[in-house]
């Protein structure tokens, strides 16, 4: 193989590495901590102490994450392209 084409395919062929073991984790572990509440589910209120149920995790502490959305989107296209 040529030096000058090893140098072009190898970005390609680590970012397409990095990108099927980002998905393969979303598949695996699909909920990541919410950033908002840092995972307690609990919001500060920044006059008082008193907290508030987190409105970007609903209180649970955990989010979709982006990967598992494009997921969900690729499987929900192909279902409905089979009707």
């Amino acid at each position: 193989m040529d030096p000058r084409t090893l140098l072009a395919t190898a970005p390609c062929l680590t970012l397409a590495i990095l990108t099927l073991g980002y998905l393969a984790a979303c598949v695996a572990v699909p909920f990541g901590r919410c950033r908002t509440c840092h995972g307690t589910g609990r919001k500060r209120s920044p006059i008082s102490r008193a907290g508030r149920e987190c409105r970007r995790c609903a209180g649970t502490g955990l989010r979709l994450r982006v990967g598992r959305h494009v997921i969900n989107h690729i499987k929900d296209e192909y279902q409905a392209g089979k009707r």
